[in-house]
């Protein structure tokens, strides 16, 4: 399973990560309504990669590209879903 980290916390892991020889990849979305496109393209990025790192677009962001209806779940229901999530 995975885990919510701040940026600070990441920038530090991935330095760790980075004298190894692990490939980190990286994505991010709204994943507001997750759906099964959302779940494969998670699965494509870390098949790519030892390290997956997934960023999570605010909920003043998805406002902004989606309308003001949206999100529909909030982004800490939304970082919780992701981190419960595993693309093997």
């Amino acid at each position: 399973m995975g885990r919510i980290v701040s940026q600070e916390e990441l920038l530090a892991s991935l330095s760790r990560e980075c004298r190894g020889s692990r490939r980190i990849v990286f994505t991010n979305g709204c994943f507001d309504l997750l759906d099964p496109g959302h779940i494969h393209s998670l699965e494509q990025v870390r098949s790519l990669g030892d390290v997956l790192v997934v960023a999570l677009n605010s909920d003043r962001s998805v406002r902004l590209a989606k309308g003001d209806s949206r999100p529909v779940i909030s982004e800490s229901g939304r970082a919780e879903v992701l981190r419960a999530l595993e693309a093997e």
